[in-house]
């Protein structure tokens, strides 16, 4: 069964505001102190969260924690950022509302973190999937960004976010991110050229120098040390707690995956270079010849290193800091620049261009997250935006920023009320009017068109003529005087007088979180924001890319002489366009809480978040939430939590649940002015009603925690008895058996021992037998061994000596022979089938042992040396020894032939491409391949021809062209004639009568004579129905050339061509060939 569990389970102090008794702002700062002392940090105003931000990391923000929030009802658990998150986001999935989140409170109060927290949680909920997962990392990569040029340390914050952040994420119909559109407000641009003492200025500048290669930093013409830039602040350059390298490196991934190219990055940089160049700028003033001065720049160093950066020529920027150029209509009037217009015009163009550059990014990351689809989205809007701000010095930016939150608190008080009074009326229970106080007269004071501050100050900003912030002080003491939250010593009231906390050069104004003081000095200044136009031109002419984006006003071409909005007007204008935004969505607030002004944990000042309590208006908004009823709650939860104070709920209730609340307070007796019946809830108006069940409810727990430990310890004591029965049963069995097995182990061993001597006598008595019969048949046995001994020896004494030396003659040869046997096996020759060494015979009569010995080793190892061959190796010492068995001692060419290898085909005519013809003539494989010379009957001579062998036949072709000029079957062929000389000479003879033998036999002369004949015979004698051809060997032979026979005789001689055999004709019937004389070679076996 599932545990339900609900806000007021465990709850240290009140979870709920709402349920605060009494209502006090001290109690509710005690409230909120011990629970921050607990480590609870969220407390609910009805479905407002208030954040008190630890300053330290707690462990609640675990994927754990995110699966415990998810899908739970907004008060079944302890008060959790996630929860209101998991309520914004299910009413979007779910009903199909629009939502806004929107978180206020003060620098340092954990605002930015607490938007992270929100989108991390919605991230970690929706759907998953590459397109979706790629959105959600794009869409949280974009906080670094925004953090590292919007963000800076302050005395308050070393995070604080310096611009008002409003955040639309897009949601398709399932839930899952498409996309986001982000809005900033009022980026404080003052802070890039002066900070405050103790504070920093934008965190990028410090991320670049820290963080950036040395590489980078040369191309970039920057240095390391912050302490070489004017607009960076000395005291303050290092923050504990922050890395600025590593934040770098996350700065530059982040920009990756929310879509910045490298060339993007690198001009963002750039520019941001160029701001800390900007502010290094110097100037003098020079005197000119009427007696007017102007502003020059200094040093020049640092004009022309951020010229480079920007591609702006250096002379068009240095003359639009020392003049200003005024059109009016159709006239152009330039004026000079003294040093402190110069410095004016310096810082303008440094916050603008920064100011710029924050507006290009956010614009550049809205073109990277926003959705692609054009489908109707639903969307949640978070907004990270600065609280009510009360300084000792407050000046045109506090003026502003409290005005956006008068707006918010507005809308708050509007959409609260509405929420309330539309709920009663879906509940069916009756509207009563609640008061509360309508901040609309405060917001009407500021933003009114016509007599308005923000109206006056753009009116007198306008105005021709002599303008300063003393006649807009004027100006507000005239018309705002009998205002009642305008206060000012000079107005026309005269009760302010003599008031002299306020100054002559301040008005305060009556927010609805207090009084705040407001210096007017620089409004007038920071209202106007202006430019000079001649410094925008000159930024359009750079060779920048990014720069004529910045500055499009710039363009000569599109000058417009039109005043350009003030700073009041665009803000008043961003904040209607951001309330009406609101006006459409449904609101869930987060405020935010800073606990001290340390930055330490475990620290509650009192005194400061009794100040914020005031002018984020919890309390007010408290009196808002109970002025009808305090708590409402869904009848089935109502009743589940309760049923047990009531006999006729408790266990079951079978019925409606409607029934069963009501049953259940008629049963308490509570007041009926206490409490309504909506169509789904219960509403309850006086907390002290709630806090009555409660107790009621712990009461009635501990009742019943009573009884059920009573039945458990009941249970438990009796289940402890029966087993501990069961238990004695089981050891007296066990027991019994075991002595039962003890006292028959004792019988069954004495039985043994009994058994075991009398077995043992009867066994010792037979085998005394035994022993007495043994011995008289072994004396029997021994005493006829001596007799047929005597017997035997006396018989066989007379042939003794006869045979003696027989005996002796047969025992030595014997020894002799196992001698010669072991000594022959360890001096065995090698394996080697030409070793022939053997060990030499030891005795004569072993001669012919020793021979046949030798003989059947030899031919054993030769056998084993045989069954080591391939086929291959094998096929050539078979053409090997057949050319033995034709050559051998018959003629003197073997000898040399001897180790020269049999390789076949020489003319590798199946690789070679100049015999590819050739070789596609033939019908079968070529056995041998060979240039040979032809013999010429005529004179002697020979011409080359390539003689090719096959399986069938003798091709002889041109070695030149490869055209076959004979082609001679081997059946054909009758014999081979060679000669026993050293010559190459061979003749091929034809059968008579065969269609080969048309022009006679052939006549030819090869270096390879022993392996062609060898593998002709071999050819030959492969073919059993062919016969066999012939080798005669003879150094005279006949050769029938055509029609007559001619005698080729072979002489020893010096023929003419040196070492090389020559043939030369004698007459028609004799050709002679001379050999050369060459010493006999003996023949190789």
């Amino acid at each position: 069964m599932e545990v339900k569990t609900s806000l007021l389970d465990n709850m240290i102090g009140v979870g709920d505001m709402v349920l605060l008794e009494p209502l006090t702002e001290d109690s509710f700062l005690e409230n909120l102190k011990n629970r921050f002392d607990h480590n609870e940090i969220y407390t609910y105003i009805g479905s407002v969260v208030i954040s008190l931000n630890p300053y330290r990391s707690l462990p609640i923000y675990t994927p754990e924690k995110v699966e415990e929030y998810r899908n739970r009802n907004f008060y079944e658990l302890s008060p959790h950022i996630f929860a209101l998150a998991d309520e914004a986001y299910r009413s979007l999935r779910d009903q199909d509302k629009d939502q806004c989140i929107l978180i206020t409170g003060e620098s340092g109060a954990g605002k930015t973190e607490a938007s992270k927290l929100v989108m991390s949680y919605v991230a970690a909920v929706c759907g998953k999937g590459q397109e979706v997962n790629k959105v959600k990392e794009q869409l949280l990569q974009s906080n670094p960004v925004l953090e590292a040029f919007g963000n800076a340390k302050t005395v308050r914050n070393d995070n604080s976010s310096r611009f008002g952040k409003y955040m639309d994420i897009e949601f398709d119909f399932k839930g899952d991110p498409l996309g986001g559109v982000i809005s900033n407000y009022l980026l404080e641009k003052s802070r890039v050229v002066k900070q405050p003492r103790g504070e920093r200025n934008f965190h990028i500048f410090y991320q670049l120098l820290s963080g950036s290669s040395d590489d980078t930093l040369k191309k970039l013409k920057l240095d390391r040390d912050v302490g070489k830039y004017n607009y960076l602040s000395l005291d303050s350059a290092v923050v504990s707690g922050l890395d600025d390298a590593a934040n770098f490196r996350t700065v530059r991934n982040a920009m990756q995956i929310v879509g910045f190219m490298e060339d993007e990055m690198q001009s963002v940089l750039e520019l941001v270079a160029a701001v800390l160049k900007l502010g290094n700028i110097e100037f003098k003033p020079e005197s000119r010849c009427n007696g007017i001065d102007e502003s020059r720049v200094k040093d020049k160093n640092d004009l022309k290193e951020m010229c480079e950066l920007l591609g702006i020529e250096q002379s068009v920027l240095e003359r639009a800091f020392s003049y200003r150029t005024v059109e009016a209509k159709m006239e152009k009037v330039s004026t000079t620049l003294n040093v402190a217009q110069a410095y004016y015009a310096r810082d303008a163009l440094a916050k603008n261009l920064y100011s710029r550059l924050f507006s290009w990014l956010i614009t550049r990351i809205n073109g990277s997250i926003k959705a692609q689809a054009k489908t109707r989205h639903k969307v949640m809007g978070v907004l990270d935006i600065y609280g009510f701000e009360i300084f000792e010095d407050n000046s045109f930016e506090q003026f502003i920023i409290n005005y956006c939150n008068e707006k918010l608190q507005q809308i708050f008080i509007e959409l609260t009320l509405r929420e309330e009074q539309e709920e009663y009326i879906r509940e069916g229970i009756e509207w009563t009017n609640i008061e509360y106080f309508n901040n609309a007269i405060i917001c009407d004071l500021i933003e009114n068109n016509k007599n308005g501050i923000l109206a006056m100050l753009d009116e007198e900003c306008l105005r021709p003529g002599t303008v300063t912030d003393e006649t807009f002080l004027d100006k507000l003491n005239t018309v705002c005087a009998e205002h009642q939250h305008f206060e000012s010593r000079l107005s026309k009231n005269s009760k302010f007088l003599t008031d002299h906390s306020l100054p002559h050069n301040c008005f305060r104004i009556q927010h609805y979180a207090g009084k705040v003081l407001y210096g007017v000095e620089s409004f007038v200044d920071k209202n106007n924001d202006l430019l000079y136009r001649d410094l925008s031109q000159a930024m359009y002419k750079a060779n920048h890319s990014l720069i004529k984006q910045l500055f499009p006003e710039g363009n000569p071409a599109k000058v417009n002489l039109k005043r350009p909005p003030t700073a009041g007007f665009q803000f008043k204008a961003s904040v209607g366009t951001l309330m009406g935004n609101l006006q459409t969505k449904n609101p869930n607030y987060i405020r935010c809480i800073k606990p001290n002004d340390k930055k330490a944990s475990h620290v509650f000042t009192e005194s400061l978040v009794r100040h914020q309590l005031r002018y984020l208006g919890l309390m007010e908004n408290v009196r808002v939430r109970r002025a009808g009823y305090a708590f409402r709650q869904p009848y089935e939860p109502c009743l589940e939590r309760y049923k047990m104070l009531c006999k006729k709920t408790w266990p079951h209730w079978r019925g409606p649940a409607r029934e069963g609340v009501e049953v259940l307070l008629t049963d308490l007796q509570v007041p009926a002015e206490e409490f309504s019946y909506g169509r789904s809830k219960i509403f309850i108006r006086n907390p002290r009603t709630l806090f009555f069940l409660e107790e009621k409810r712990k009461q009635c727990l501990e009742d019943l925690a009573t009884l059920i430990q009573k039945i458990y310890r009941g249970w438990k004591c009796r289940s402890h008895f029966l087993l501990l029965k069961k238990s004695q049963i089981v050891v007296a069995a066990w027991y019994r058996r075991y002595s039962q097995q003890k006292k028959y182990q004792k019988i069954k061993s004495a039985t043994t021992v009994v058994q075991s001597y009398a077995r043992g006598w009867q066994a010792r008595k037979l085998l005394r037998e035994l022993k007495y019969q043994k011995r008289c048949e072994e004396a029997a046995t021994t005493i006829a061994a001596y007799w047929h001994g005597t017997q035997v020896r006396r018989e066989y004494r007379k042939f003794f000596r006869a045979n003696a030396g027989k005996k002796i003659y047969n025992f030595t040869i014997q020894r002799i022979m196992q001698k010669y046997f072991v000594g022959l096996k360890n001096n065995m020759p090698s394996m080697s089938p030409v070793d022939k060494s053997w060990p030499a015979r030891p005795y004569l009569f072993l001669d012919g042992a020793h021979a046949a010995l030798r003989r059947i080793f030899h031919l054993w190892r030769c056998k084993k040396y045989r069954s080591q061959f391939t086929e291959e190796k094998k096929a050539v010492y078979e053409e090997k020894l057949e050319a033995s068995e034709l050559f051998k001692d018959k003629k003197a060419l073997y000898p040399s032939s001897v180790s020269q290898p049999f390789k076949g085909d020489y003319l590798e005519i199946n690789k070679n491409p100049k015999f590819q013809k050739l070789n596609s003539a033939l019908d079968d494989k070529v056995l041998l391949a060979d240039v040979v010379s032809k013999i010429n009957r005529a004179n002697g001579k020979g011409s080359a021809r390539i003689f090719l062998l096959t399986k069938k036949s003798v091709v002889l072709a041109d070695q030149k062209t490869g055209q076959v000029k004979a082609s001679v079957v081997l059946s054909d062929l009758a014999s081979v004639s060679v000669s026993t000389q050293t010559d190459g000479f061979f003749a091929l003879r034809l059968k008579e009568g065969t269609a080969s033998a048309v022009k006679g036999d052939f006549l030819l002369s090869s270096e390879h004579l022993i392996e062609i004949i060898t593998k002709l015979h071999r050819v030959g004698a492969a073919n059993a129905d062919k016969e066999k051809i012939n080798v005669d060997i003879s150094d005279e032979f006949l050769v029938q050339f055509k029609h007559d026979k001619v005698c080729v005789k072979f002489i020893q001689g010096s023929p003419k061509n040196g070492n090389n055999a020559s043939c030369k004709r004698k007459n028609n019937r004799l050709l002679e060939v001379s050999v050369p004389n060459t010493p006999s070679t003996p023949s190789t076996p």
